[in-house]
Parts: structure tokens; C-alpha cells; sequence
């Protein structure tokens, strides 16, 4: 009686099968970045300066452990914080340091808030148990109180908002110096002054 014997399996292609799924699975598939703050961080200065800055131009914002926002101790929802920003910053109290005033500043001009936009400092304060979300969420309100006044300067003064020239700027691959110009003209009105104070514990 013959044994019949059993057809074999070509087992040699498997491997290359193997090798372009992984292949295909490495190339299609999209893996979650962290993405970080886009933040300048200012460089060291060589001389240790000695800064004399009023306490009436600076805002103070702390978030505390209980993630509560407090403005010069008072606390505040979140939703207002662009606001409080804006009336600080563009409050045109006094004069700049070439004794100039912010002719351009629309503020209420109160004696207790920041003299010139070029002075208005705002220091924000955590705690160590600050949640990263709400520290962001503070970082974007008053990164958006500095966007609202320099679209609004932007349009006063070239019909078009800071943003706008932004994009044009970078369409133009960085190379038109009338946009850098305007963008520098504008930013010089409102600097970006956000200071992170020491943790806390």
C-alpha cells in the first residue's frame, strides 16, 4: 500500500509579505506628537541690571494650586482675562521712557494701571500643582489680549491686521521688507512683555 505523501507548503515568500505589511503599516500610520509652546525665551544678560519698574505696570497673574486665577489677588474667570489684559495694557496712563505718550492707546488712562504699553508687564505665577491645561489655557488668553490690540493697530494704521501680515510675510518666504517693516512697526506699539515668575510650593 503506497503512502501518499503530503504536498509541501512554500513557506519562502512569507517572510517578503511579512516585510511590506510592516513596511506599509510604518508609512501609513500617523503617530501623535507632543507639540510644545512656541515661546521665545529671552537671552541672559551679560551685566546684571538692576530693573526699576513701578508696581502699577505690572499684572500680576497667579493660578494657584486649586487652579484658581487671582489678578492682583482678586480671583477671576478665565473667560475674562483677555479683557483685563487689554484694559491694562492699553490703559495709556503715563509715558514711555522717551517721555512720550501712546497716542494710538484707546485706555482709560487710570493713574493705578500701566503708564505705556512698552512698560506693561504681565507676570504669571504657578503653583507647583498648577494643571498644565489651565497654565496654557491662561498663556493663550493673554497671547490673545496681545493679538486683538496689534490687529487692531495693524488695521488703524495699514487696513490690514497683524495676522494677515503675518501670513503674506511668510507666503513671501521672508523676503518682503516693506511686510517685515509694518510687522515690526506694529509689534514695537504692543511689545510682547509675559514674564513666568519662579514656582512656587
Amino acid at each position: 500500500m503506497s503512502r501518499k505523501e503530503s504536498p509541501e507548503i512554500n513557506a519562502g515568500s512569507m517572510a517578503d509579505i511579512a516585510f511590506l505589511l510592516l513596511i506599509f503599516f510604518l508609512v501609513t500610520t500617523t503617530l501623535q506628537v507632543d507639540s510644545g509652546i512656541n515661546r521665545k525665551i529671552a537671552e541672559k544678560p551679560r551685566e546684571n541690571t538692576i530693573m526699576d519698574i513701578k508696581e502699577k505696570n505690572i499684572l500680576e497673574v497667579h493660578i494657584n494650586f486649586k487652579n484658581e486665577i487671582f489678578v492682583d489677588n482678586e480671583i477671576v474667570q478665565l473667560d475674562n482675562l483677555k479683557q483685563i489684559a487689554i484694559n491694562f495694557i492699553d490703559n495709556a496712563g503715563g509715558l514711555d521712557n522717551n517721555h512720550k505718550p501712546c497716542d494710538w492707546c484707546e485706555g482709560n488712562k487710570l493713574a493705578t494701571s500701566s503708564d505705556h504699553p512698552s512698560k506693561a508687564l504681565i507676570a504669571i505665577k504657578t503653583d507647583r500643582n498648577t494643571n498644565y491645561e489651565t497654565y496654557i489655557a491662561t498663556l493663550d488668553q493673554l497671547n490673545a489680549s496681545y493679538t486683538f490690540l496689534r490687529n487692531k493697530i495693524a488695521v488703524k494704521l495699514y487696513h490690514q491686521n497683524y495676522e494677515s501680515l503675518l501670513d503674506a510675510y511668510k507666503s513671501s518666504n521672508n523676503k518682503n521688507k516693506t511686510l517685515l517693516n509694518k510687522i515690526k512697526i506694529v509689534r514695537e506699539k504692543y511689545p510682547l512683555l509675559l514674564s513666568d515668575v519662579d514656582i512656587q510650593n
